[in-house]
């Protein structure tokens, strides 16, 4: 593709040789900036098993002021895929290319560790896991003939269940047709649902969708209110790995007995998404619920949108669920490449590294410019930071690893933070989420003269980077056509990828979360000494006269004696809930 731009008496021309596809792409205005900007940080360090190398100091004219020399390495750096109409432009990070020289022998073990965790190695060692979510957009991938079978017959069970669900083949035995999906789930388990269903469901769906994904009362009554009548249409499905999950479990029993309230059967019209044999596999089978879908040991909450745990949800929004897979597939494919420069994700890793002095000193700020994508970046932040933001290494060195994620959406972010990003600490880069049609085509009208609603918002995508960028500050731009189920399935395999190889760069296990188990420990322990706080004051209670207490008195009772101020936070709690 060649296009040619004149700019301050300057005519460029343009050939971007870095794309997976030879098939026709939309043509794109590019928008040439003139910033001038320098860039000073200490040199970074890079670690592993066998050896350590100290990478040079980052050039203090890192980020090109010569606006020939700008386009010079946008050209050179701009990846696209025509298939899938996406662009990666990481110009606007000043990687030098004796940066690149030097980690290049680091993205391509990364490519040996990602090959090999697609053959079906350990690669959660902690947990003694293989990590399979590539195989669940090809299943020919999976080291095992089983696992193939295991994910082909979920996917044509869900695609046959949410047919017979949309067609009213399969109904609420009071109603003709299901009318409400309520999706009772936590962290991956919602967290995905809830992007893909705002960013691809139709405006109106065969059925529409609701979360619960706290423990919090008031939020469980919200939901359940606003369902009001329309409970007997609604088609609930809990999704937990172990079925133990405590947020998931409380959901799960609130909505019962909501069911039980209204004289429904909660079995008629409930769903399970667990792993085979788990406690709410058997209830579930025992209860006789309407259906049961499986949750793979291999597949982690946080990569599990591309299972049952998305796609069932989605099919029954009425979402292409076959093109989220395709589209997931041909971004795996160009993920493959072991030419850095055609390798999206390891563009990105190289990025994240480059900004971030490989230690997470710097937080990412995503901006989607486009309502349909503001979960994004909810999304983002749990797959990034509960994958990377690890205490240990992989050889047990501690080194307290991790890359904040966080963002608004464009262009109400101007509204909120640019104002800090821009002239305040410079502690983050950005990635500016960049969508090329606004409506369908011959939907448009002109505000004024020659200006559209979409060209204000794309104005001011251009301008916020070109400010930012001016002030120092460096940002990456993924550009897809259109927010469709294809380019939403290559977003979440880009960032999948990502966050593996570069897990592999700074040599830390992606795959497991021991201080999320940390927390539900620490959590339980809350509750068990809130059991027999009860127990105590119970007993003072019964006492003739009443029996006072101190704080002190009633943790040396409990035999917590370190606990003082959680009891002090237990009392102003079991006082305001009417214990």
């Amino acid at each position: 593709m060649a296009s040619s731009i004149t700019s301050g008496g300057l005519s460029f021309k343009l050939t971007a040789t870095h794309s997976s596809s030879s098939s026709q792409f939309p043509s794109r205005t590019t928008h040439l900036r003139l910033p001038r900007v320098a860039r000073e940080v200490p040199p970074t360090t890079l670690s592993n098993s066998t050896n350590e190398v100290v990478l040079a100091p980052k050039s203090t004219t890192s980020l090109e002021k010569d606006p020939r020399e700008l386009w010079k390495r946008y050209v050179d750096w701009l990846y696209q895929h025509k298939e899938l109409g996406l662009y990666l432009d990481v110009s606007r990070v000043g990687f030098t290319d004796q940066f690149f020289r030097e980690m290049e022998p680091r993205l391509h073990k990364a490519f040996n560790d990602m090959e090999e965790l697609e053959k079906g190695a350990i690669a959660n060692p902690d947990e003694g896991r293989m990590v399979g979510h590539y195989w669940l957009r090809n299943p020919k991938l999976a080291p095992k003939a089983i696992l193939t079978q295991q994910i082909e017959t979920t996917l044509e069970r869900i695609c046959d269940f949410a047919d017979q669900v949309i067609s009213g083949k399969i109904r609420p035995p009071q109603k003709d047709r299901f009318t409400q999906i309520l999706s009772i789930g936590i962290g991956g388990s919602a967290l995905g649902p809830q992007f893909v269903a705002e960013a691809l469901a139709p405006d109106n769906p065969p059925l529409k969708i609701r979360f619960i994904d706290n423990t919090d009362p008031a939020g469980i009554d919200h939901q359940i209110a606003q369902l009001g009548s329309e409970l007997e249409s609604t088609l609930v499905i809990v999704v937990s790995k172990s079925g133990g999950t405590p947020e998931t479990r409380n959901g799960l029993l609130e909505v019962q007995k909501a069911f039980r309230e209204a004289g429904l059967d909660f079995a008629k019209q409930g769903v399970a998404i667990t792993q085979e044999n788990s406690l709410l596999d058997n209830t579930a089978r025992i209860e006789g619920w309407l259906a049961r879908f499986p949750m793979f040991d291999w597949v982690g909450g946080r990569t599990s949108e591309m299972s049952a745990v998305g796609l069932l949800a989605a099919a029954l929004q009425g979402i292409d669920i076959k093109e989220m897979l395709a589209g997931a597939a041909l971004m795996d494919d160009a993920n493959k490449t072991k030419l850095v420069r055609n390798n999206p994700a390891a563009l990105l890793a190289l990025c994240w590294y480059w900004a971030t002095d490989g230690v997470g000193s710097k937080d990412m700020v995503v901006l989607p410019y486009k309502d349909s994508l503001l979960l994004f970046s909810r999304y983002l932040q749990q797959l990034v930071m509960e994958s990377l933001g690890k205490e240990f290494d992989l050889d047990g060195n501690r080194v307290n690893q991790g890359l904040t994620v966080y963002g608004n959406k464009g262009s109400t972010d101007q509204h909120a933070y640019i104002q800090q990003l821009r002239d305040g600490v410079h502690n983050f880069f950005v990635t500016f989420i960049e969508v090329l049609r606004d409506r369908p085509p011959g939907h448009d009208w002109e505000l004024e003269p020659g200006v559209t609603c979409g060209d204000y918002l794309f104005g001011f995508l251009q301008g916020t980077r070109s400010a930012l960028y001016a002030n120092n500050r460096e940002s990456i731009t993924v550009t897809v056509q259109e927010v469709t189920p294809r380019s939403v399935g290559a977003l979440v395999a880009l960032y999948e990828r990502a966050v593996g190889i570069y897990a592999s760069l700074v040599n830390i296990n992606a795959y497991h979360q021991p201080g999320v188990e940390a927390g539900k420990k620490a959590a339980g322990e809350v509750l068990a000494l809130q059991k027999r706080v009860l127990a105590v004051l119970n007993e003072a209670s019964c006492k003739e006269p009443v029996e006072p207490l101190t704080l002190e008195e009633i943790s040396e009772r409990c035999h917590s004696p370190d606990n003082v101020r959680t009891l002090e936070s237990l009392f102003g709690f079991i006082i305001e809930s009417n214990q």
